[in-house]
Parts: C-alpha cells; structure tokens; sequence
C-alpha cells in the first residue's frame, strides 16, 4: 500500500439506489394538460411519469390485476378513468393514487377507446363490442348507448363546441359516424377512408374535421356540408394527425402561409408538415437513420405511433414503436427530451462521462440507449444495424466502444453537452462481435473477439484521441486491425486488458483462458480448471492475479506467473456471467445467471452478502470510478443502480450502540432511583428480557416487594403485559428465575379476567409453556398458594373459554392439542 494512503474498508453491502424499469409497453399515452405529467400503459398498470426528472410519481393498477385496455384524463387533469379486461370502469384520484369510484361499463366486451367532453360532464366510451356508451360524470348513470357501428370502435371524440352535442366515432368499417347526443341517432357517415382511421382533429372554427388513415392518406371535411373538400396522399401510413396552432410561428418548419396546416407521424419515422389548401408537405423533419423506403412500413422499427401537442409547454410529443416517447419544440422541431419506455432484454451497461453521470446501454437492438441519470434524458444512438452485444469505456469516461452482431465495433465519444458522436468503425469479424475492451491507460487501441473464435487488436489513430479534430469528423472513420489471431477452439465470450496495457486475457465457451501479450498477441499461458465454459475474465487492479467466472458456477483466481489456481469461490447455483473487482481489488463483485449478486472478501474466501433484485440473468455489471455506486443490468429489462452503504450502516450501528450505551446508563439510574415502572418500561421498550428480569428481581428485594412489583405490573399497558408473560415463560424454565416468574404470572392470574388473558398475542403457547413447569415447581416453591389459587380459580374458566378456540372440549393440563 502506497505511503499515507488511506487503509481500505471492506464493503458490507449495497442498497438499491435507483431502477430504470419498464414504464410503458404499447398503446396511447396521454400527458397532462399542464405539462407536466405523463400517463403510460404497460399491461396491468397505468404509470405516473414525472416529466422533469424521468421518476415515477405512481403505478395505478386494478385490484383485479387486469389488463388496463383503455383510459382517458379529463380536460382539466383532475379526473382519471381506466378501463380494463374485467369490464370495469375505474375513477381515480391520480395525485392520491385513489380509487373513489367503480362501476360496470355496461359492455359485452372491453372498453377500446374513451374521451371527456370539453366540461368534464360527459365520458364517452367505445368498446370493443361495437356499441358506443355515454356517462354523466357529475350525476353517474349511463346517459346514451349508441348502437350501429361495425367491429370495434377505437375513436370517440367529442365535438369540442358543446352546445352542438355531437360525438364523432369509427370503428372497423372505416367509416366516420356522427351521432347526435339529443336524439341518440346517428345523423351523418363520413365515407372516404379505404383502412382503418387513426386520428380526427378538428380545427378552432368546429366546421372543419382532419381525420388520418392508415390508407396513407389524410382528409379534410366541412363538417357543414359532411362532404370531404380534400383528400391529401401523404405517402405513408399515418398513425396521428395533429394540427399546428394558429398563433404560433413556423416559419422554420416551412409555413409561410396562412391557413391550416397539420403535422402527421407514421411508418416512416419523421414527422411531416403539410398545407391543408394545397396538400403539399411543407417540411420533412430530418431522421438520424435512413427513412424506409415504400413498403418497408410494417417492418420499421422507427414507425411512429402517435404525437400530441403539448401546448403550455410549447412542444409536440412523439411515440415511436420501439416504445420511446420523445418531446420537441413545437416551433423548430428540435429534440428537448426522449424516454426509453421499454428497454427489452438488456445485455450490457457501463458508466459513462467524467463524473459518471450517465450510462450506456445495449438493449438487444441495434441501437444504444444513454440515459442522463439526473433527468432520465435518453439519447438514442444509431450506427450498427444488428444487436449491440458489449460495451467498455475508456479510462477517461468520455470514449467508449460497442460491438455488434454485425460484426462490427463502433467507438463513440461524448461531448461537454453531453451530444454523443460516432468516431469510428472497424470491420473484419467474419461473425458476430461478442466482446470488446478498451486499453486502461490511453485511449490508444480496443481488443475485440468474435464468434469466429479469433482475437483482434485495432490501433486507433490519435485523430481520434483529439478533441479538436473528433469534433470535426463528419462521418467514421473506417479502422483496420492490426493483429489477428486464433485464440480458442469456440466462442470466446469476454476479453480483458491489463492495467498496464500489457497483457490480454481471454475466456471462452472450450472453458479456458488464455493469457496474450500485448499488442502482438503471442500466446503465454493457458489457465485450465473450470469445468464449463468461462463467461467473464477480469484483471486485478493491484496484484498480478486473473479473476475468471463460469457456467460451472465457480470464479476462481489464476496467478499471472504460474497459471496456478490460487482461490476457488464456491456459493452461486447457477452460471457467474459477470465479475468486478472493488474496493480496491480486496474483494469481488460477482452477478449470476439466477438474477442474484454477490459480494465476495478474497482473503477469507467469504460471501459477504447476496443481493437480489433481478428476476432474469444479470449480463451487466459495473463500478463507477470512485468505487461507491454499481451498476446492473439483466434481461428482465431492468436496469439498477446499487449503492455502497457500508458507511452508512457502521454509521447506524455506532448510533445504535451509543443509543444503547444511553438508555442503560439511563437504566441504571432509574434502578438506582427506585423507579421501577420507567425502568421496567424502558427494558421492555429494548426487548432484553434478562434486563426486565433484573428489575424484577431488584423490586422483590426490596421491602413489600411483592406488593410493589403488582402496583408495577398492573399499570402496564397491555403490549407491555404481553411482553412481561412471554419473558415469564422462558425464566419460568430455569430454577434460578422461576420465582419471579411465578411471582409475574401469579399476578397477572390474579388480577386479568380470563376474557382479557384469552386477548394476549401469543396466550395459547405461553399458556401451555408453562403450565407443565409450573406443576413441578408448586411443590418446591416457599409459598406457592397465590399461583396455586390462581391457577385453581382461573383454569376452568380459561379451559372453558380455550376449548371453544381450540374446538375441542378438554382440561388445559389435559390437552395435547395444538
């Protein structure tokens, strides 16, 4: 250890911290009029998002525990309602997370779709049983039931002029219905669409109707005539249509006349401005992948799948298919924030940015997710174009690599913002590239492995290493290996670099490591001994020692010198797939295939502690450079954040004994002052029995301590009575302390009424617990008339009583029954 460094202290636990959970898997999702909150389902649950921060405000979930299928907040953001698979309708108090209000939705089918009118008065809901339903709020009775569509209505919308008391509803006909709500007809049908409509927009004049179809095409009707003026092809399927305010300038997004314009989202992953008069599209929002082309639709994992307007706070919200939700300015279209819904199976994490104040993430899909941990901001970052399987990040935290199954590596570099950049590419893997690793000293080169079994070691040029000119790289910049070598005779599943840069390790499925030198990747050993293949290699950050982890659930630890095993660590029941070393390379953090964590202290060869909070393989693990906080990252989509309480718990045992150090001096006092009812108070308040037998004892010395020690008792609160009974019950069992306990019990049997004994938490053990002592010690007793008595006069009362608990008539000395 260095000179005037401090000593190390082994860590003792974590404590979860932080999880970034799945909050939302599909379907509509609805913010708040004010901005500020965002409502999303995901299965059985409606979750509560913070807007500012990313955190969950509250999960709304049925007691049924049934999928929610529709829900819909009012205009004035006071009321929630959910519907769901049990075909009940739910009213909540969503700040209290309270349900106030349930009732049957009448439907022979779930609820589809719903909507308030502009009042909050009228809730109309469309099922899935192709009738339409109308709810007064205020007065709670069905008011309308709007039979005549065809198949499932999944729009209702009010008009938003009240006094015309119009709904407006389609379902699987195409077909838009208007119902008049005073004669409960339907008085108009707005044919044009050729698929299924997703959206009906109406302008501020309340004559004029968008709707948008998933027959690419968008329609403009009078809603005085209910004739369609214009019928704009937009070249996509269109999953919403929302119109631009009339107020607002967009000049930037190509609006230079008066008039409607409306912004449509759909298969093609942009949004898209267009002039209603003309049916031109005005602007084309600018994608960071390549748009899909005609009749890729239904594949495009970048579709969008709603957007809605946000207008205190100036920004049209997105919802794309892979579950991301993502905010822009209204007036530019310039991203402000984005949320990950949905991460999928995550296969990798690694801190990221010189304070580690954000993580990257690889989620089963070509594209990487950085998440700003203060805001739950995430960049979606794209490049590979098949799975990204492993991450690492250079010393300094502002470079990292991934690898794909495209058999590629990409290394990116984060800026002082925050903005993430690809700088370069490197090609040669003949199949997918499973494991990657920076260099620990500079960001000088990557080491990556590849199921086809080989190693490659990829220069990178100092370009790259420079802030001046990486900023200036318009696209990456094409890398090329500089040694390649066979290493393993299968798959090798992790590789590793030395602290020095010196040395290389590798793990494979044929359930060796290797050890390589570095750069020119020239064989110097093989460590032999586990029994399956070898999931994850690690360097020691201090020693010259390799920690490995397998499928045959063992870590073991190799002597870089000899290649001998020096410790073997025995404890998961289940594949290791991950191991860090921490606290400054005296201990072990290893994560299994089970979901489970454990902290490993090397010298004694001793899990420490076993954490558990994933429900799934745990593929991610990572320390942040001050050693305090870890990251985990496993195929149950979650993704947690572990915090070093070690301190915080020796903290809290030293307060505790200093407490404890308190109260028995204060303990002492009282005895001292002869204040027994404190005294017994507080000792029972410690739960230390011996500490109540003492005082009992010291009463009972004391002149009419009999007398004294019942005034005592008897002003106990009844927990406290309890509390006394059960010690009595172990003292009771030594001959040393049965005195005070039959002087107890003689007490409480002399003074309780059998009804209220009958009333003590845990009466039937202790009464049975003592009875068969107490008979044998009423004959060596001095003066064993009081319990004696007590027990004679309490006992067929008790017994009595006890058999109609216990269901069968008996003696309490005679039964056996439990």
């Amino acid at each position: 250890m260095a000179a005037g460094s401090a000593p190390v202290r082994f860590k003792t636990n974590y404590a979860v911290s932080r999880k970034i959970e799945p909050f939302y898997k599909g379907g509509k999702i609805q913010i708040s009029r004010d901005g500020n909150y965002m409502f999303c389902p995901c299965g059985t649950k409606l979750n509560v998002m913070d807007i500012a921060t990313g955190a969950l405000v509250h999960s709304i979930e049925q007691e049924d525990q049934e999928d929610i299928t529709s829900f819909v907040l009012s205009p004035d953001d006071e009321i929630l309602v959910t519907g769901s698979r049990a075909l009940l309708l739910k009213q909540w108090d969503w700040r209290e997370n309270k349900c106030t209000r349930t009732w049957k939705a009448v439907h022979m089918a779930p609820v589809a779709s719903m909507t308030f009118d502009s009042t909050t008065t009228l809730l109309a809901t469309g099922g899935c049983d192709s009738t339409i339903k109308i709810w007064d709020v205020i007065k709670q009775y069905c008011t309308h039931n709007l039979k005549g569509s065809a198949g499932v209505v999944h729009i209702v919308e009010f008009h938003p002029d009240i006094s015309r008391l119009q709904l407006f509803s389609s379902s699987m006909d195409y077909k838009i219905r208007i119902w008049n709500l005073t004669s409960s007809k339907c008085i108009a049908m707005l044919d044009g669409h050729y698929s299924a409509i997703t959206s009906l927009t109406f302008a501020a004049d309340g004559n004029t109707l968008i709707s948008s179809g998933r027959d690419k095409i968008c329609m403009v009707w009078d809603l005085n005539t209910r004739a369609a003026k214009r019928t704009i092809p937009v070249y996509e399927s269109v999953e919403a249509a929302v119109l631009l305010p009339e107020d607002g300038d967009f000049s930037q997004l190509g609006v230079q006349k008066q008039g409607l314009h409306f912004v449509t989202a759909g298969s093609k992953g942009a949004l898209r401005i267009w002039e209603a008069a003309t049916a031109a599209c005005v602007y084309t929002q600018p994608v960071p992948y390549q748009p899909v082309e005609s009749g890729e639709e239904e594949t495009n994992e970048h579709s969008l799948t709603n957007c809605m307007l946000v207008p205190e706070k100036n920004e049209i919200a997105t919802v794309t298919a892979e579950h991301n939700i993502v905010l822009y300015n209204i007036q530019t279209l310039q991203l402000r924030k984005q949320f990950a819904g949905y991460n999928d199976e995550v296969l990798d994490v690694r801190f990221l940015g010189p304070a580690d104040s954000h993580i990257v993430v690889a989620t089963n899909s070509p594209q990487l997710k950085l998440f700003e941990l203060a805001t739950s901001h995430c960049q979606i970052l794209y490049g590979h174009t098949e799975t990204v399987l492993a991450l690492d990040v250079f010393r300094k935290g502002m470079m990292f690599a991934s690898s794909a199954k495209d058999k590629s590596f990409r290394i990116w570099r984060m800026n002082k913002v925050g903005e993430v950049l690809c700088l370069a590419q490197g090609v040669g893997h003949t199949y997918g590239v499973g494991t990657i690793c920076c260099s620990r000293m500079k960001e000088s080169f990557v080491v990556t492995c590849s199921q086809d079994s080989t190693i490659k070691v990829w220069n990178l040029p100092e370009s790259l290493t420079s802030k001046a000119k990486a900023a200036l790289i318009s696209s990456p910049e094409i890398l090329q290996a500089q040694v390649t070598e066979k290493g393993h005779h299968k798959d090798i599943n992790s590789v590793a670099v030395s602290p020095n840069d010196k040395l290389i390790a590798t793990g494979s499925q044929d359930r060796t490591a290797k050890l390589w030198s570095c750069p020119d990747c020239s064989l110097m050993g093989v460590f032999t001994g586990h029994k399956r293949g070898i999931w994850c290699v690690q360097f020691s950050p201090v020693d010259q020692v390799l920690a490995t982890s397998s499928a045959d659930g063992t870590m073991k630890l190799w002597g870089l010198r000899d290649f001998s095993c020096l410790k073997t660590f025995e404890g998961h029941d289940a594949s290791v797939l991950k191991i860090i070393f921490v606290s400054r390379g005296t201990q072990l953090l290893s994560s299994g295939s089970d979901g489970l964590l454990k902290l490993w202290t090397i010298k004694s060869n001793e899990c420490v502690k076993t954490l558990d909070a994933h429900e799934d393989k745990v593929w991610g693990l990572h320390s942040n450079k001050q050693d305090n906080v870890v990251v985990t990252a496993s195929s149950d989509s979650c993704i947690t954040l572990w915090k070093d309480v070690t301190e915080i718990e020796l903290e809290e045992e030293q307060a505790k004994k200093e407490e404890q150090i308190m109260k028995d001096q204060e303990l002492s006092n009282l005895l001292h002052e002869k204040k027994y009812l404190k005294a017994l108070g507080l000792a029972i308040s410690l739960d230390r029995p011996h500490t109540v037998l003492t005082v009992v004892k010291a009463v009972l010395k004391e002149t009419d301590g009999r007398e004294n020690l019942e005034k005592n008792i008897l002003r106990l609160r009844k927990d406290q009575k309890e509390a006394v009974l059960k010690y009595s019950v172990t003292w009771n069992t030594n001959s040393r302390n049965c005195h005070e306990a039959q002087a107890v019990l003689g007490i409480l049997l002399k003074h309780e009424a059998p009804e209220c004994l009958l009333q003590y938490d845990g009466i039937k053990s202790a009464v049975e617990s003592l009875l068969p002592y107490t008979a044998q010690l009423l004959s060596c007793m001095s003066d064993p008339d009081v319990v004696a008595d007590s027990l004679l006069q309490h006992e067929n009362v008790i017994s009595r009583d006890w058999a109609g608990y216990c269901k069968h008539p008996c003696s309490l000395s005679s039964c056996g029954k439990t």
